[in-house]
């Protein structure tokens, strides 16, 4: 089907998914590039694709073209590819081993590239508060590079879920004052890791429940890391191979 008019009730029904209402509502979420697109399908997720008039993408899924004025309605981005796909929310458990904390991570390109991060060094769960960013808004989306399409998240509240693992995974908070350097850590195969806000960093109430303190040695000349960098400093020493 050919869609050219942004008056088209599909067409609405696809931009009102950059609102994180009605992605919870519908269950769905728009993705944009080929890149993000293929990582949908290659994960299962892919719905539906609708892609510029002209353009040939061979996945065997339902396949729309939409118009340039249709394509500029629904990206989010400058220069836009002209390749979107309407996706499926997808359905996650929890999966014990290397776990990641996520406490109030509210910049969506920290939160995509924290989630591409995890993907690389094996992390098996990240575990969000309701206070973190979307993770099926565009941005977070592709942040993450499409692996948030290889990710299992799960969204809980923290304390709880940080006292029932405690029994089994050994607990690590991230504290920039004081701690274990990364050097001196032994790597379990258990383990949760609890990384805190831009700001703030992790939470009193969070750090109080840790069985150890982390702390990266950087230059005084630097006060502090960006909180995705040093997630990945943190994931690479831990959870890489």
């Amino acid at each position: 089907m050919y869609y050219e008019s942004i008056n088209n009730k599909k067409i609405k029904f696809l931009n009102q998914l950059k609102l994180k209402k009605y992605r919870d509502r519908e269950g769905m979420f728009l993705v944009e590039t080929e890149n993000l697109v293929k990582e949908a399908y290659n994960n299962g997720y892919l719905k539906e694709l609708y892609v510029r008039e002209g353009i040939n993408i061979n996945l065997d899924v339902e396949t729309h073209y939409i118009s340039d004025n249709v394509v500029k309605y629904l990206s989010d981005v400058k220069s836009s590819t002209g390749i979107f796909g309407l996706c499926n929310m997808k359905k996650m458990n929890l999966k014990e081993g290397r776990i990641l904390v996520l406490d109030s991570v509210q910049d969506p390109g920290n939160m995509g590239t924290i989630i591409r991060s995890a993907c690389a060094f094996n992390i098996d769960t990240i575990v969000i508060n309701d206070k973190c960013a979307d993770i099926y808004s565009s941005k977070v989306v592709r942040s993450s590079e499409g692996m948030i399409f290889n990710m299992n998240i799960i969204k809980c509240d923290l304390v709880d879920f940080i006292n029932n693992i405690k029994k089994s995974h050994k607990v690590y908070g991230t504290n920039v004052n004081g701690g274990k350097s990364l050097k001196n850590v032994k790597k379990n195969e258990k383990f949760v890791i609890i990384v805190g806000n831009e700001g703030n960093g992790v939470s009193d109430i969070l750090l109080n429940l840790a069985d150890e303190f982390l702390y990266i040695p950087i230059s005084g000349k630097c006060e502090s890391l960006n909180v995705s960098v040093a997630t990945g400093i943190i994931l690479y020493e831990l959870g890489g191979e």
